[in-house]
């Protein structure tokens, strides 16, 4: 089966600057993706060049099959059958919520149109809504009426750009695992861009990390948090920092918190400096032992508290621990290391 989406080392550039370098990508039917990463790192033009909005510079570019771009060819945006989600939404004020969700379905079978508009606004949860405009909704609303706008002419890819930015962090986490939902229920093969690493972890079945215009790992977000492929990915995705060490044996690593071991994806010889990744959840608060590190900062985060700790050589570690402890910033507690799995990266 051809993927829906296939992307084969695309470049794109603004003038002289090349904004997104040799990236490839594919899209199985059905499955949603996630472009992740900081502002400026290019996601969004690769949007943008799949919605035809763009040219490429180099590569090529195929929907279901049919090429749509590559050097000195690009296929007209309205004919690509890609629906978009907008940053803004990008309502019509002056129209009903009903006739937002019809407007790209022009010259199609009314009552088709409007089987599918009814059932989409139903689908999103605004079915008593047809009859309002975008003014009278809330911005979680509007985000709903934005969906239900560009899946009712059943585009091939839907593409959503940064579509929960908008909204309070309660809502857009929640909308998230709706419009996961939704898509899911349509069988809708969807591209997503975002900074926001929960949403892509809560959207995605497969996210690419971004930097520089390039792709460092595009995988699922549990091998991109417990198996990343560099530092870079290893920093970006969730917290945690990086502990230097000395590979003793097979996946066991001496390091400044003792022995390490644990399961481990990548086998190095003994004796190879290496840096280890210490994930908050891998440090653990132990009264039994003597007191090793100091308390530096701690953040309450409501079912949890997040505390920076300083080792006597000044290395900073994370944890977390229930929101029901109090260790004080100066004091000094005893913490040890359970790492269940062992990254490591050649000391650079």
């Amino acid at each position: 089966m051809k993927p829906i989406l296939s992307l084969q080392d695309i470049s794109q550039a603004y003038g002289r600057q090349r904004i997104v370098n040799q990236l490839s990508l594919e899209l199985e039917d059905g499955q949603i993706g996630c472009l992740l990463g900081e502002s400026g790192c290019g996601k969004t033009s690769v949007l943008r060049t799949i919605a035809g909005f763009e040219p490429l510079l180099e590569g090529e570019m195929r929907i279901s099959g049919q090429l749509v771009s590559q050097s000195g060819r690009n296929l007209a945006a309205d004919q690509r059958k890609v629906g978009m989600v907008f940053q803004d939404y990008a309502l019509f004020p002056h129209l009903t919520i009903y006739d937002n969700v019809i407007f790209g379905c022009k010259g199609t079978d009314k009552k088709r149109v409007a089987e599918q508009a009814n059932k989409l606004l139903e689908t999103v949860g605004l079915g008593n809504s047809q009859k309002k405009y975008p003014h009278e909704l809330s911005g979680g609303q509007q985000q709903r009426v934005a969906l239900a706008r560009a899946l009712a002419p059943q585009p091939k890819l839907l593409l959503l750009d940064e579509p929960f930015s908008n909204l309070d962090v309660t809502l857009r986490e929640r909308l998230s695992l709706e419009v996961r939902d939704i898509l899911k229920e349509q069988g809708t093969t969807a591209l997503m861009v975002t900074h926001n690493q929960h949403e892509a972890f809560a959207m995605a079945d497969l996210v690419g990390v971004m930097r520089s215009g390039e792709i460092q790992q595009w995988d699922t977000a549990y091998n991109l948090y417990h198996h990343p492929v560099n530092p870079y990915v290893a920093d970006f995705v969730g917290e945690g920092v990086l502990l230097p060490g000395l590979v003793s044996a097979n996946c066991r690593v001496e390091t400044g918190l003792g022995p390490l071991g644990g399961l481990c994806c990548v086998e190095m010889t003994p004796g190879t400096a290496v840096d280890v990744l210490i994930r908050p959840e891998d440090i653990v608060y132990d009264p039994e032992y003597e007191p090793n590190v100091e308390v530096l900062r701690r953040h309450f985060r409501g079912p949890s508290t997040f505390y920076t700790l300083a080792m006597a050589d000044g290395t900073q570690l994370q944890m977390l621990m229930p929101s029901t402890s109090n260790h004080l910033p100066g004091s000094r507690i005893g913490i040890r290391a359970q790492v269940q799995h062992l990254v490591l990266f050649p000391t650079q």
